[in-house]
């Protein structure tokens, strides 16, 4: 299995400074217990996996031990995916959560 990932560095411009976060890009989503184990894996404080679903993206969060409901700088690492690498051409983008909807 072969998935992209991206560790972006939260509030901030400069390189190893800010808040990581792993973002995973999926087609479709994976089992929990794989996302939990790339998560564990990537031993950061948040790994993030988003699909898109038309214009909008779905997205969940992973610690290295659990899922969790929110976590706001690996939203904001991956609207830097999605406006950077994914769809350079969209402006703005509807995220899905557990918690509700954001516009990033």
């Amino acid at each position: 299995m072969q998935i992209p990932i991206y560790q972006v560095d939260a509030f901030t411009n400069k390189v190893f400074t800010g808040n990581p976060a792993a973002i995973c890009p999926l087609d479709k989503w994976l089992p929990d217990a794989t996302m939990q184990a790339i998560a564990a894996e990537n031993n950061l404080s948040e790994t993030a996996f988003f699909v898109q679903k038309n214009d909008n993206f779905e997205l969940r969060w992973f610690t290295p031990v659990a899922e969790i409901d929110l976590c706001g700088h690996a939203t904001l690492a991956s609207a830097f995916v999605i406006f950077n690498f994914i769809d350079p051409s969209s402006n703005d983008g509807l995220v899905k959560t557990s918690r509700g909807h954001f516009k990033v």
